[in-house]
């Protein structure tokens, strides 16, 4: 007993941060016969009283005892010696309370067993077999994650006798794998089926036998990597790098229409996963690759025929379960994984065999399947991009309908994916800034039209760019004093955030501190229309990110533009300031809300004088409106005799919101609003039209 007392110390100094004792300890346990080590080490692994961190110590130096110096050691241990550390390993596994430790205790039973299985593949500690057996159907989960976590370990534990229990070895981990209630259980069953296949890379036989396991594995990988655990992913990698010809039967999968479409996409998330994971590997085994892309082109034919679907009145959501959907993803994905200088070559030509085929689902999909490799094959996909695209509007005749949205739909995307990428491109042109503004000009009209779903996936590239040109043009004002190229970067900002919404929030400390400098600093009279496009930019991302994200910086915004209403009676009429900050306003309201009550006094003031302004009105002839686009701000009623009546809306709708937002916060204003609004409702004579000043409210007179 006081020898052991001694030992523990002697474990706890081995531990020490001070050099010296760590150093004088580790001679000391050196010093150490082994047979004694093995029972000092056993013993302060079983017992009760001593501390985890001893204990630990303790299970980590006996399985390196027994990795390190096993034929030195273990065999002139006596018979009964041998006996009772099998027997107190498994005794420990079974009563330690501690996971930690029981998981350590669980890598010595591992490593003990695998230096007992001799030449001849006989594992000399059949106790061990038996506790995997019956561990494995166990009500105890602690148990059952002690046998997986063994046979994880040393997946060669049976020896010789794997064969004749190969069925039972699979049962068990397939049994494991779909434990709904234990994760954990499924978790290390996944981990423990990948080091098996592995440890059996070179058995064809096994490996197929063992094939319609990985769609579990993959499930599992699905499950742990949300979780923040790659462990299962991890071994998926490995056993593609190893072992890839287990996973081509797997491939196999994807095209049996016996099997649910779930399956199936299981089957292909395999290759999908790795491609996004571990590119590099899958490069080297390109024919696994070159095998599934047939497979995610015929999961995209997988159509049904509705002949209500060009007349539905509703815009359907994907189906995320449907084959057509989940393969086209996939596409996607691998595309994006691998590159275009891998992907292309494999693709262009079933792409233009499917296109040519007289069923409307192959050519729908071979439409979609451009559609879905133009990000991933960008650059190979540019040098024949007027081919490639001339080719597709012939389609915009097709037949069939959903073969002519398919070709609408390519070209959209085909839009997005090189549009994009050109015009930031030429904003990059340092030496020719009016093509910059330009380029950027455009960047705004294709984004402020743009769906948030096609642009969220070119964000990051796209605020990254953003901001390298913001940045560099703000020190270009700063040292030249130029704007031009400013102004127009400041404005794609806002039109980026206003269309990404809540999908900005991660940029928002990006842009946020430069924009409130701008503000600040750009107070001469040339810089007014950049003073006021910032403003503009920064209450939109205000609007885009909402109150939360905002707020921090919301007290010091709201002093800026007050500091600028202060002024407003100094501005002359022609300052670009005055809208943006009558815009500025409404969305600062909506975005504060009833907070932003307190700031009515400075802002009423000036509100009340721009919408007393009377909005411009005009009668005009076909002619005239041919120069005049609603895109300016004008909305028109039709008259007959080639005359329409027309009045200028721009602004209006910046005049609406604070009494809808603030609710009764605004009664005290709602007297000196309804004096200003009443005689502003001037009513406009044609003939037998009744009109007022809003075109939308126009009355027939009987």
């Amino acid at each position: 007993m006081a020898e052991q007392q001694q030992f523990y110390l002697l474990l706890g100094n081995l531990m020490s941060p001070d050099n010296n004792t760590r150093k004088q300890s580790e001679e000391t346990y050196d010093g150490i016969p082994g047979p004694n080590k093995v029972t000092f080490l056993l013993q302060a692994v079983r017992d009760a009283s001593a501390t985890e961190e001893v204990k630990q110590m303790a299970a980590v130096l006996l399985r390196r005892l027994l990795s390190s110096s096993f034929e030195e050691i273990y065999p002139g241990l006596t018979v009964d010696m041998q006996t009772a550390v099998k027997t107190e390993l498994l005794a420990s596994i079974q009563q330690e309370a501690s996971p930690n430790i029981r998981k350590k205790v669980c890598d010595i039973a591992a490593e003990l067993s695998r230096n007992l299985v001799g030449d001849d593949g006989n594992n000399q500690w059949p106790e061990l077999l038996k506790f995997l057996f019956d561990s494995v159907s166990s009500q105890d989960v602690s148990l059952r994650e002690s046998a997986l976590h063994i046979f994880w370990n040393f997946p060669g534990i049976f020896g010789n006798q794997q064969q004749h229990y190969m069925e039972v070895i699979k049962r068990m981990l397939v049994q494991c794998m779909q434990d709904q209630e234990n994760p954990q259980i499924r978790t290390l069953a996944a981990r423990a089926a990948a080091s098996f296949i592995l440890s059996n890379e070179g058995n064809t036989p096994l490996l197929k036998h063992f094939s319609d396991l990985l769609p579990g594995i993959l499930q599992v990988v699905n499950e742990s990597c949300y979780q923040a655990d790659d462990s299962v992913l991890k071994s998926l990698v490995e056993i593609a790098d190893t072992a890839p010809k287990y996973l081509r039967p797997n491939l196999e999968l994807c095209s049996d229409t016996n099997l649910n479409n779930m399956q199936r996409q299981l089957a292909l998330e395999v290759i999908v996963t790795l491609s996004e994971t571990a590119a590099a590997m899958l490069r080297k085994h390109t024919a696994i690759v070159a095998q599934s892309v047939p497979q995610m082109l015929a999961m995209m034919v997988d159509l049904e025929e509705d002949e209500e679907w060009t007349l539905s009145d509703e815009l359907e959501e994907d189906d995320f379960d449907s084959n057509a959907v989940a393969g086209e993803s996939a596409l996607d994905r691998i595309a994006c994984g691998l590159g275009g200088k891998i992907v292309l070559p494999m693709i262009k030509q079933h792409i233009m065999q499917m296109l040519q085929n007289p069923d409307w689902k192959f050519r729908h999909a071979g439409l979609m399947a451009l559609s879905a490799i133009g990000e991933g094959c960008h650059q190979q996909m540019e040098a024949i991009l007027n081919e490639i695209v001339c080719f597709v509007l012939l389609f915009c005749a097709d037949p069939h309908p959903r073969v002519r949205y398919a070709a609408c739909n390519a070209i959209g995307q085909m839009a997005t994916d090189f549009v994009i990428s050109a015009l930031l491109h030429t904003m990059e042109d340092q030496s020719n800034p009016r093509v910059q503004a330009h380029a950027a000009a455009a960047l705004i009209n294709f984004t402020e039209d743009c769906p948030k779903s096609l642009l969220v996936p070119y964000l990051d590239n796209l605020v990254q760019h953003l901001h390298v040109i913001m940045v560099a043009k703000l020190q270009e004002l700063i040292q030249k004093g130029t704007k031009l190229v400013l102004e127009q970067v400041v404005t794609s900002i806002a039109s980026v955030a206003d269309t990404a919404e809540d999908k900005f929030v991660p940029y928002y400390d990006l842009f946020m501190p430069s924009l409130k400098h701008i503000v600040e600093n750009a107070v001469q009279k040339e810089l007014r229309l950049l003073r006021g496009k910032t403003i503009e930019c920064i209450s939109l991302i205000g609007l885009a990110v909402g109150k939360d994200k905002f707020m921090p910086d919301a007290s010091a915004v709201m002093q800026l533009l007050l500091k600028t209403q202060t002024d407003f009676n100094d501005l002359e009429d022609d300052d670009p300031q005055i809208s943006y900050m009558i815009s500025a306003w409404a969305r600062m309201c909506k975005i504060l809300g009833k907070e932003f009550q307190q700031y009515l006094p400075v802002v009423m003031g000036p509100l009340m004088k721009t919408a007393s302004i009377k909005p411009e009105v005009a009668l005009l002839d076909t002619q005239d409106m041919e120069n005049i686009s609603e895109d300016d701000g004008w909305e028109f009623v039709n008259l007959g005799d080639q005359q329409s009546f027309g009045i200028k809306t721009a602004g209006l709708e910046e005049k609406v919101c604070y009494a809808k937002e603030l609710k009764e916060g605004f009664v005290e204003y709602t007297e000196q609003v309804v004096k200003l609004m009443v005689p502003l409702l001037k009513f406009y004579f044609h003939d037998d039209i009744l009109l007022t000043s809003d075109p939308r409210s126009c009355v027939f007179d009987p």
